[in-house]
């Protein structure tokens, strides 16, 4: 036997109903929170520091690996060269 019972209400009348509390104001001072933190740190951003940060090297690294896969590229295509 299979009984399938439908609710029609609201999560705020459901939460009511069940006895749980009522979260609304806590999740809008939460995001509140957020969004000003968000903001402060978007207003903050310095995009030099931002960018030493993601790549300490600067572009020097960028070159030494180019330099590294060319290198690399043209020792096996001479080796493959040789072998034939």
């Amino acid at each position: 036997m299979k009984v399938t019972i439908n609710i029609d209400c609201t999560p705020g009348e459901a939460r009511s109903f069940l006895g749980l509390p009522d979260m609304e104001e806590l999740h809008a001072d939460a995001l509140a929170a957020l969004k000003t933190r968000i903001a402060d740190a978007i207003n903050n951003m310095e995009p030099d520091a931002l960018l030493n940060t993601w790549m300490p090297g600067g572009t020097k690294g960028f070159e030494d690996i180019q330099k590294a896969f060319w290198s690399g590229y043209g020792g096996n295509a001479d080796s493959g060269k040789k072998g034939t």
